[in-house]
C-alpha cells in the first residue's frame, strides 16, 4: 500500500506523506501543502483537519470506542477514581500506590483559594451565570499567582500550576453553587478524598459535617471520569490553540471554559432537562412529544439522543446509565421529570425509529438526570462537565507545550470586496 497521497493541480503532480496512527487512523500531510502549491485547504468547522499529533484520547465513533490513554473507559469507570485518571491523562500513566498518595497530598495542600477572590464572588450580580464565574476566577488565578504566567517554565515550575488548578477548582465551582443559594461558603478539608471534598463543600453546613453517601461519591467520580477528555474537541481545541501562543494554563483553561458554555457543546445536559420541564409543563404527554420528534417537518428535537461523533451507542452512556440508576433507586427520588425522563429512554431503546437511526440516549442524557436527581440547578451542569474536563484540557495544554507546537494559524478564503476607494463622509 502506497503511503504517499497525489494532489493534481494545473496539471502538475505533488504529493504527499500519509500518516497512520498507532490505532489505524489515516491523515494526509498537507504542512507543506501551500508552500508547493500556492493553494490551501478550506474545511468549515475542520471536520476532516488533524491540528495536533495526539497521544491522550481516541475515539471511534462509528464503532463506539473510546480510551484514555490506550485504556478503554469501561475499564476506567469501573476500577479507578477521578484522581487516578486525571493523573493517567497529564502524566501518561496510570500512577503507582507511592504516586497516587504523593498526588493527593500535594493537591490537598493547595485546596484553599486566597480569600481575596471571594471579593470577585461578592460583586457578581446575583443572576450572573456560574459559568460566567467560572471562567472570570479561573482566568484571575493568572493574578494570584504571576510566577505561573510563564507557560515555558521548567517542568518543575509546570507541575506545580497543575496542582494548583486541579486542586483549586473543586473549591471555585463548590463557592459559586453556594453563593447561588445565598448560603455560607463551606472550607475544604484534608481528610477528605478529591470527590468527596467537593460534595463536602458543596452539599455541607458550616453548623454539621453532612454525611457524604457513598453511591453519590462513585456516581460523581463515574461523571467526572466520562467527561475527562474528548480528543480535540471544541473546547480542547481552544484551550490548545489559545496556549499555543503561550498563553498561561489559567488563562488557557478558562478559554476553554467559555467554548465548553456553548448549548452546542458542554450545555446540552442543560438542554436536556429544560426539553423535560417542557414536555411536563404540557402535560407530560411524552407519546406526543416522541411523535414530534418522529416528524420531519416538525422543528421540535429529542435533546441527549445520538451523537454528532458516535454513530453507534455512546460507550459512555453504558456506563452512565447504571450510575443513573443506581442514584435514583438509592435517592429514591419521586420527581415528574425524572418519570418523563424514564419514559423517553424505554421509547428510543425500543422503537424503531429511534433504534434504526440509533438515537440513542447519550452521556447528557444521564448526567442531567443525575445532576437534577442531586439537587443541582440546571444552570449549574455545565460548570460540573468543566470539573470533570479539567484533567483533559490540561493534558491537552501540556501535551502541546512539551511537543513545542507552534502558534495556531488558521488560513481563510477571501470572499469580500477586492479594491475600493475611500470616498469623504460628507460624499456618500
Amino acid at each position: 500500500m502506497s503511503d504517499i497521497a497525489e494532489i493534481k493541480i494545473d496539471g502538475k503532480v505533488y504529493e504527499f506523506p500519509i500518516i497512520t496512527g498507532t490505532e489505524g487512523e489515516k491523515s494526509i500531510d498537507i504542512s507543506k501543502l501551500r508552500e508547493l502549491t500556492g493553494h490551501i485547504t478550506l474545511d468549515l468547522g475542520y471536520k476532516n483537519t488533524g491540528s495536533t499529533k495526539s497521544a491522550i484520547t481516541f475515539l471511534d465513533g462509528e464503532k463506539g470506542i473510546l480510551k484514555y490513554r490506550g485504556y478503554p473507559i469501561e475499564q476506567l469507570a469501573e476500577k479507578s477514581n477521578f484522581l487516578e485518571v486525571a493523573y493517567l491523562l497529564i502524566y501518561g500513566d496510570l500512577p503507582t500506590e507511592e504516586q497516587i498518595v504523593t498526588f493527593q497530598s500535594k493537591i490537598t495542600k493547595q485546596t484553599l483559594i486566597h480569600e481575596d477572590m471571594k471579593k470577585f464572588l461578592d460583586g457578581y450580580p446575583s443572576r450572573a451565570h456560574p459559568m460566567a464565574q467560572l471562567a472570570s476566577l479561573v482566568c484571575s488565578l493568572s493574578s494570584f499567582y504571576p510566577e505561573s504566567i510563564n507557560a515555558n517554565s521548567s517542568p518543575e515550575a509546570m507541575d506545580h500550576t497543575i496542582i494548583k488548578l486541579l486542586a483549586k477548582l473543586p473549591t471555585i465551582v463548590s463557592f459559586i453553587y453556594k453563593k447561588g443559594l445565598g448560603h455560607p461558603l463551606i472550607y475544604p478539608k484534608n481528610k477528605f478524598d478529591y470527590v468527596s471534598n467537593y460534595l463536602h463543600m458543596t452539599f455541607g453546613q458550616r453548623t454539621e459535617e453532612v454525611e457524604i453517601d457513598p453511591v453519590v461519591v462513585k456516581a460523581m467520580n463515574t461523571l467526572l471520569i466520562l467527561h475527562a477528555d474528548h480528543e480535540q474537541n471544541c473546547s480542547a481545541s481552544t484551550v490548545r490553540m489559545v496556549g499555543s501562543s503561550d498563553c498561561n494554563l489559567f488563562a488557557s483553561v478558562s478559554a476553554g471554559i467559555d467554548a465548553l458554555w456553548g448549548p452546542l457543546h458542554g450545555g446540552a445536559n442543560q438542554a436536556v432537562i429544560e426539553m423535560l420541564e417542557t414536555i411536563k409543563e404540557d402535560g407530560g404527554d411524552t407519546e406526543k412529544w416522541i411523535n414530534k420528534a418522529k416528524d420531519k417537518n416538525d422543528p421540535f428535537r429529542m435533546m441527549g439522543f445520538g451523537h454528532r461523533v458516535y454513530k453507534n451507542f455512546d460507550p459512555r452512556a453504558k456506563i452512565i446509565k447504571k450510575a443513573c440508576d443506581d442514584i435514583l433507586d438509592k435517592l429514591g427520588i419521586n420527581d415528574p421529570v425524572l418519570e418523563i425522563a424514564k419514559k423517553l429512554e424505554e421509547a428510543a431503546l425500543s422503537d424503531p425509529y429511534f433504534v434504526e437511526r440509533k438515537l440513542y440516549p447519550n452521556v447528557d442524557f444521564y448526567s442531567g438526570i443525575i445532576y437534577r436527581a442531586l439537587g443541582f440547578p440546571t444552570d449549574m451542569f455545565t460548570v460540573l462537565f468543566a470539573l470533570g474536563r479539567l484533567p483533559g484540557w490540561i493534558a491537552q495544554w501540556k501535551e502541546m507545550h512539551t511537543n513545542k507546537e507552534p502558534i495556531g494559524r488558521p488560513r481563510q478564503v477571501y470572499v469580500g470586496h477586492t479594491n475600493r476607494e475611500f470616498v469623504e463622509i460628507e460624499q456618500r
